[in-house]
């Protein structure tokens, strides 16, 4: 499989509660229908990328499902913490996370609510 956002090689990365692709370079993450709910307590293992790295990649966000070649996926934003923009297939339901973005998803704190103030709209 290759990463949707830089095209380089995923692989997978296998922990207690499942299996993830992580793209070899800018370490974005691929999650079948669901995956992300199973694995976000080993976020901190599978999550390792640069938050840095990760708001470049987040630019690029019309991009084709790695999995459903033919289908654009769609921009979607978390309802609970609207500042992670992430991307969703129509057709299979996956998701990919930029680098930081899922280990960003899997903590909640007091600071998140001070992001939600300040996040802008997704275009």
């Amino acid at each position: 499989m290759q990463c949707p956002k830089c095209q380089a090689e995923m692989e997978k990365v296998a922990t207690a509660h499942g299996v993830v692709d992580r793209c070899t370079a800018c370490k974005g993450l691929w999650f079948d229908l669901m995956e992300h709910e199973e694995l976000k307590p080993d976020a901190d293992i599978i999550d390792i990328g640069s938050e840095e790295l990760g708001r470049r990649h987040n630019a690029i966000d019309r991009i084709h499902c790695p999995v459903c070649p033919n289908s654009m996926m769609l921009r979607m934003v978390d309802p609970q913490q609207p500042h992670i923009w992430f991307e969703s297939c129509p057709v299979c339901y996956g998701r990919y996370f930029d680098a930081g973005e899922f280990r960003d998803l899997s903590e909640h704190s007091l600071g998140d609510l001070f992001k939600r103030w300040r996040a802008k709209a997704r275009d």
